[in-house]
Order: structure tokens, then sequence, then C-alpha cells
């Protein structure tokens, strides 16, 4: 329909008396060869303009990335492309995905840190030629860990609070250098997926605690109340744990509160590490953690939590002097379609289990089940019972 609208234009246009006395003329002056370069520069900014609605419609930063690819790869055929971010503080390292031929690919990167472009890309916001960078750089170390990608191109992936990533481009394979147009349009379309992927991770950073990058206490109940609705619709099981550190206070207290801090975000990628893709882990507050595990039975449930626990029981936390052996205390509870309960009293079922725990000895798994409140009862009874116990004494028995 375009084609024909355009033709229909250009044949009007030619079709003036002026146009025709001089056509000679204006071919010779280039006004033809002016209008067709329009025409294609229109179409250009179309295309753009389109890939960017594609890009910017995504709602992650995995889809935006794929988006990202697709609409490079569509306009030239480059050896591979690599994006390089970081997510939510850095907390978590680099993240990178490589691409060759369309495909995710690993290639062997290991980058730790990207802040050391900053400076450079803040003067430089555009594509840079990898041999460029490193001249300007005086070849300087930092950049040996890209060379296994063979990059010919590097973007800055920029944004308000600066230096997000960086996208790694290889060789052309049709030719044997990116022309000036290929050039303009990586620096237009990398302007969007910046603002996309700025976006998403500054959206990202409202649900997320920022000590540890696991999801907030805000969002967990939003997905538990959620999941609760989704239960009783499909008539699925879904499981909920509740963590507690043991003794996190003799870390505060005896190593001080940074020491504190390490524990907490080193627990957090532990947790990470031990469950599903499609699991919600969040920081609770202070030292408890929760996670969701949709489609999950209490049985599963235990796995995964006894996994858990073995995991930290062995995990390395590295400070100076050397800390304690952490450990954990879990409690489980499921529900159901059947289980008309609100997500407070989902949470409230999965603590009274985890205290369970913790009164038994701590470093272990429980749970909730029928009895398990009038367990919970009697054990704050005996508890209150120790602590009248010397008041007793003192005033003759009597409280």
């Amino acid at each position: 329909m375009e084609k024909n609208e355009n033709s229909a234009t250009e044949d009007n246009f030619l079709s003036y008396p002026k146009v025709v006395e001089n056509y000679s003329l204006l071919q010779e002056i280039g006004v033809f060869a002016y209008i067709d370069s329009m025409d294609q520069e229109i179409n250009n900014y179309k295309n753009l303009f389109a890939g960017v609605l594609d890009i910017v419609n995504r709602t992650t930063i995995n889809e935006i990335i794929d988006a990202a690819v697709w609409q490079i790869s569509d306009h030239f055929l480059p050896s591979v492309i690599v994006f390089l971010w970081k997510p939510l503080q850095n907390r978590e390292g680099i993240a990178i995905k490589s691409y060759k031929s369309y495909k995710l690919v690993d290639l062997g990167l290991q980058i730790d840190n990207i802040n050391i472009f900053e400076p450079f890309f803040q003067k430089h916001n555009e594509p840079v030629y990898f041999k460029y960078l490193c001249t300007e750089l005086n070849n300087d170390p930092c950049l040996k860990p890209f060379e296994p990608a063979e990059p010919e191109l590097i973007i800055p992936i920029l944004g308000l609070s600066g230096l997000y990533g960086l996208v790694l481009v290889g060789r052309s394979i049709l030719h044997d250098e990116y022309s000036q147009k290929e050039l303009v349009f990586l620096r237009n379309i990398m302007s969007f997926v910046s603002k996309a992927i700025q976006n998403h991770l500054h959206y990202e950073q409202t649900l997320r605690d920022i000590k540890t990058g696991l999801y907030n206490n805000g969002f967990f109940m939003d997905r538990l109340s959620q999941e609760i609705v989704r239960a009783k619709r499909y008539q699925t099981e879904t499981s909920i744990i509740i963590i507690d550190v043991d003794h996190f206070k003799n870390f505060n207290d005896t190593y001080g509160h940074l020491a504190g801090d390490r524990v907490l975000e080193s627990l957090a990628i532990t947790i990470k590490q031990g469950i599903r893709a499609e699991d919600v882990p969040s920081r609770f507050g202070g030292e408890e953690f929760t996670i969701l595990l949709p489609d999950t039975n209490k049985e599963l449930a235990w796995i995964v939590a006894e996994r858990l626990r073995v995991m930290v029981e062995t995990m390395k936390v590295t400070w100076k002097p050397p800390l304690p052996q952490v450990t954990i205390s879990l409690g489980i509870f499921t529900f159901n379609q059947t289980t008309n309960i609100a997500a407070d009293e989902a949470i409230r079922r999965a603590d009274e289990a985890l205290y369970i725990s913790k009164e038994l000895g701590r470093n272990r798994t429980t749970v909730w089940g029928n009895g398990l409140l009038s367990r919970v009862q009697h054990l704050e009874a005996e508890s209150k019972q120790k602590v009248l116990e010397p008041e007793k004494q003192k005033n003759g028995g009597l409280v």
C-alpha cells in the first residue's frame, strides 16, 4: 500500500509541466537522486521506529536484548553480539549474553567490572571501534577479557545513573568494515535500547531489596496473594518457605554489622542458586527470607528447603577474621484450592513452623500441619514458665 502511495506521489510530481520541461536539468543537478535518498531515509526511520516499538514493548531485560539482537542482525550481519550489564547494584557481578548466528552461545568471557570504561564513554556516547578504544586506553589490561569475543565495535549503554552496560559487536560478515549508515543505525537503536534497559532496571529496583538484590516484602506479599487466587482457580498447590539465620545477632555483635551484611548477601546468592527461575525469593526483613514456590506440594517444598539448608551449611562467607559457619532454620506452609486464607495467615503458619525448627535446636526444617499450632502454644507456655520461675522464687511463689 505504501509503495503504491509513494509511486502515485512520484507520478504526480513528474507530471508537473515545469518538471517535464526541465527534466534533464533536474536529473543533471541531482534532484531526483536527492528525492530517492530522502525516500530511503524515510523508510529507514520507519523501520527504526518499528524496531524501537518492538524493543520498548518488552517486559524483561532478556526480552529487550533478544529484540535488539534481531533488529541489529536484520540490518547487517555481525559475527557475534554480546550484551553485558550490571544488574541491581552490581550485587550479582556482570550479566553476560552472547549471540552467534542468532543463537545464544557461551564465549567464555570472564568480566567482573565495566566501571573503568565509564569516564571514556561519558565523553563518547556512541559506537567506538575496539582498536580505537585500545589506543585511547593505552592497551590497558582491562581490555584483555573482551578479546575472546573478537569485538569490532563497543557500544555503551548509558543512563541517568551512568554506565549500565556494554554491547560488543563482532566484525561484519558481509563487508570489511561497517558503513557510516550502519554506525548511525547502531547509535540510534542503542539509544532506545539503553532507555529501555534503564527503565526496566529502575522499575526492578522498586521491587528489590537493596542489600541482597532479592525481591522486597511488598512484592512478595502481592505475589503470594495472586498465587492464593490462582491456586483456587486452577486447583494447584503452592508452598512458601520462611527462613531465619540462626544466631544472626552474634555475627553483628561479635564481628560487626558489615560482617552481618556479608552473611545476608552470601545467603541471598545461595538461595537463588538453590531454587527455580519461576520461584520468588524475597528478603522479608532483618535476617528473615521468604520463598514462594508455585505448583509445589509440601513434599517437594521440603526437598527444596533441605537442599537450601545443606547448601548454607557448607556456604563460605569471605571475611577476616573468618566467620563461624552460617546455618538456617526453615518453616514450610502449603496451600491449595480448599485453603481459605489470606496472605498474612499463610505467612503466620509458615512462621509457626519456623518457630518449631528454632525451638527444636535450629538448623532444621519443619512443615506446618494439623496439630502444629497446639505444639507452638505449648512451647510458648514452656518459655513463659521459664521466664516466670525466678520471679516466683523471689516472691515466695507469688507472681
